[in-house]
């Protein structure tokens, strides 16, 4: 009978937990994979598919929850994909070695050790405090077989590929690697010039749960000649855009379902397709089609007539900020009676800086900008920081800045 495991995965144990996870997929089961806390509902078992699978947690960042089954067979077509698409790049699999710092019950983590199963290569959990900690990083990196011989491949999200350009060991690391995938969120100007300054061999990309992980990739060769955006799509992987500038996405490795807390329902409209809530741009260079994500279309906001993407203008800021002790910044959006909606901009300053004068500093930097792009109010937020994944969670940050508003108001 089919049944749910329920995995919590301890980024510490994380070799025992996904070998924990394969045991019970040989099984047959489906598998549900938890954070370390929180999230713990269960599917009902007369509702699940034929086995084995995953369940994984996805669109944390606005709205609410969802989970997302992908059967073991979408995630090998997706290694697979992945494979033909590192062939065309010249690599040959069995030459390469898998890093992986992302947890297990994030895809991008789950799909890092499955391509190492499907390929049948080294793959090497990484611990987070190692990622900040570049000597320590260093260190286990030299002591691994294979090291210096291998393709070094490894998948990250932006916030660790800036704690890693920060330190001389973590360029280091980040320059033995073949090809570093980064997804996950916005990749800024600031980072993308630092990373072509050093050499580093980037390969944005683009992917969700519910697409198995990637589904675009930019070739490192063309990152470093300056080419932006997620690049072109895999071979079994079709795109479009909707009317209202929506992403749409159609390949064989959809997931089967997703699971809202009462029922589930098909990701996929009639014709195949599953709307993202990203709003793309897509173009055609030397005969290939190419990716731009301008933002996420639940994100945006609607001020004085226009139409502002805040993720752009996060990263505008952070290239505008180069050199500013700025350690995070996310904009948010309050209603406005004559406006709509106006931008208000948590600010958390690097350790040991004065946060007014960095305020101070912001406000000049964006004193030029369009009315509607122009956050209205700054705030200082010691503890900003987005979540493990590398997305920002803007529903908790919308709320902590409606208590501080309030308290405000009340004092």
């Amino acid at each position: 009978m089919r049944e749910l495991v329920a995995l919590r995965c301890n980024p510490a144990q994380a070799e025992q937990k996904a070998l924990q996870l394969a045991q019970a997929l040989e099984q047959g089961d489906w598998v549900q994979l938890l954070p370390p806390v929180g999230t713990s509902g269960l599917i009902p078992r007369a509702l699940l598919p034929d086995g084995p699978g995953v369940v994984v947690a996805s669109g944390g960042t606005s709205g609410g929850q969802q989970h997302c089954l992908q059967p073991c067979s979408h995630l090998d077509l997706s290694a697979r994909a992945t494979g033909q698409w590192l062939q065309q790049q010249g690599y040959d699999l069995q030459q390469c070695m898998l890093l992986n710092p992302l947890p297990l019950h994030h895809v991008s983590g789950l799909m890092s050790w499955w391509r190492s199963r499907c390929w049948r290569v080294g793959h090497a959990w990484l611990q987070p405090g190692l990622m900040r900690d570049p000597d320590a990083l260093e260190q286990l990196c030299g002591s691994l077989l294979g090291w210096g011989e291998q393709k070094i491949l490894i998948s990250l999200v932006p916030t660790q590929l800036q704690r890693l350009l920060t330190h001389n060991a973590g360029v280091r690391v980040l320059k033995a690697c073949a090809v570093i995938w980064v997804g996950g969120a916005v990749l800024s100007p600031v980072l993308m010039k630092a990373a072509r300054a050093e050499g580093l061999r980037l390969a944005p990309c683009y992917g969700a749960t519910e697409t198995a992980a990637m589904v675009t990739a930019l070739a490192p060769e063309d990152f470093l000649a300056g080419a932006t955006g997620c690049g072109s799509p895999l071979e079994d992987v079709e795109l479009q855009l909707t009317q209202s500038g929506a992403l749409q996405v159609r390949t064989a490795r959809l997931a089967l379902a997703r699971w809202l807390g009462e029922g589930l329902e098909d990701v996929r409209d009639q014709q195949g397709w599953w709307t993202s809530g990203d709003a793309g741009c897509l173009i055609t260079e030397s005969n290939q089609l190419r990716l731009n994500i301008d933002g996420r279309l639940d994100g945006a906001i609607h001020s004085g007539g226009e139409t502002v993407f805040p993720e752009q203008l996060e990263s505008r800021l952070q290239a505008a900020a180069l050199g500013l002790p700025l350690e995070a910044v996310l904009l948010l959006a309050v209603e406005d009676k004559e406006w709509g909606q106006r931008l208000v901009a948590l600010v958390r300053p690097a350790a040991g800086a004065n946060g007014e004068d960095l305020i101070k500093q912001l406000r000049h930097l964006s004193a030029a900008w369009p009315p509607a792009d122009r956050p209205m109010y700054w705030r200082l937020c010691p503890m900003l920081a987005p979540m493990a994944n590398g997305k920002w969670q803007r529903g908790h940050w919308q709320q902590w800045l409606r208590l501080l508003e309030a308290e405000s108001t009340e004092l």
